[in-house]
């Protein structure tokens, strides 16, 4: 259940990678530095018996520059740039360029991949809403365009499946399924460009 978390949330408790020292890698730097902080102090207040009742404010420029500051080896093969919009009212959006090929040859012929006129490294969008409360979240895909060209809402879960197997998952996990929230988090609340974790 823990890989249906956040992705930032599941990659904070590894390294972040250095950047070189250059004025914008370094405001980036700050920017991962602070996520990785942040994500620390909920995770170690969610372990607590009875944790603090604290409200945590994240940017989507934090949760960017983290994901770019992670080795290529963290993030899924074929994932190339990964990029994240909070918006208002539970919204979020997501973007990639991600490698068709590789995911039509591990997919049924008659998937959603498999039947896309497409091929190679394609950028993808995906815009969905995240509904949470009472410590539990569901996420719900509005639209999903590959080149700029709307696809079927399935494509993304044939993503999403592709990315999470694991030795635990080998099918990878329901993206709109609903799930528990991670260190004791209440809900998440998010305004344009950013989410309030509330604990």
């Amino acid at each position: 259940m823990q890989r249906r978390v956040i992705f930032g949330l599941v990659l904070a408790l590894g390294s972040v990678a250095l950047f070189s020292a250059s004025p914008v890698a370094s405001a980036a730097r700050a920017d991962a530095d602070a996520l990785r902080q942040k994500f620390l102090q909920i995770a170690v207040n969610g372990m607590a018996e009875a944790p603090e009742a604290r409200q945590t404010a994240i940017t989507d420029e934090e949760v960017n520059a983290y994901i770019q500051a992670l080795p290529a080896e963290e993030l899924p093969q074929g994932l190339v740039d990964p990029q994240v919009s909070i918006l208002p009212d539970g919204r979020l959006s997501g973007r990639a360029t991600v490698d068709l090929d590789a995911l039509r040859a591990a997919q049924a012929k008659d998937s959603a991949a498999a039947m896309l006129p497409l091929s190679g490294k394609v950028p993808v969008e995906a815009v969905g809403v995240l509904r949470t409360g009472q410590g539990v979240g569901a996420l719900t895909i509005e639209s999903v365009t590959v080149s700029g060209v709307a696809v079927p809402k399935s494509m993304i879960q044939e993503l999403v499946a592709y990315y999470a197997r694991s030795g635990n998952a080998p099918e990878g996990f329901n993206l709109e399924a609903p799930f528990r929230l991670p260190a004791k988090i209440r809900e998440i609340r998010t305004a344009r460009g950013q989410a309030v974790i509330v604990q």
